[in-house]
């Protein structure tokens, strides 16, 4: 079977359990931690796949390392130790985090901006284009990009929407180099 099947089982399986135990928004936020903590620290990761290092000693790890969040969280990370799939961590994290955007209408998103944008600004982005893709609202990232000269460029899942002033001048250009030909 996949990862990727098997991380989404593991994913419906807490996501279902958060739902049930209102507790969505807080393992949802547990969650993130995790999959950060996986992403920046390969020692962790070398541990947990590491064939000579006991399950014992990996779950006692992760009991440490994680010892502040819900119990829900730290069960599903025991298990996946358990079960030898700690590889596959970061993608459980993926499909919860999915699953509960379906739930709440919401879609996670990145806008590129040159200056920090205000809190205004950004839920004015996030009213406007939550519409134009059926969703109530998206949750915002702001990443500043000198490169874009102005305006903003909006990425939602792998649709781009492009309105800043490079894009613009790189259309130009393509225009032009189209017409000259």
């Amino acid at each position: 079977m996949s990862n990727e099947i098997v991380a989404n089982r593991y994913a419906v399986a807490l996501f279902e359990l958060a739902k049930e135990q209102n507790q969505l928004d807080q393992i949802e936020s547990e969650l993130l931690v995790v999959k950060e903590v996986f992403s920046t620290n390969k020692e962790l990761i070398d541990v947990l796949n590491h064939p000579k290092v006991t399950n014992e000693t990996k779950k006692s790890i992760v009991k440490e390392a994680f010892a502040g969040l819900t119990q829900q969280v730290v069960n599903t990370l025991l298990l996946l130790v358990d079960r030898h799939r700690s590889n596959i961590v970061t993608d459980v994290v993926n499909y919860f985090v999915q699953h509960a955007n379906e739930v709440r209408g919401t879609e996670d998103a990145i806008v590129y901006s040159v200056r920090p944008l205000t809190e205004a600004e950004l839920t004015s982005i996030s009213t406007s284009f939550a519409k134009k893709i059926g969703k109530v609202s998206l949750r915002l990232e702001n990443v500043v990009d000198k490169g874009l000269i102005g305006g903003v460029k909006l990425r939602i899942g792998n649709r781009i929407y492009d309105g800043s002033v490079s894009g613009k001048l790189e259309r130009i250009e393509r225009q032009l180099v189209a017409n000259r030909l």
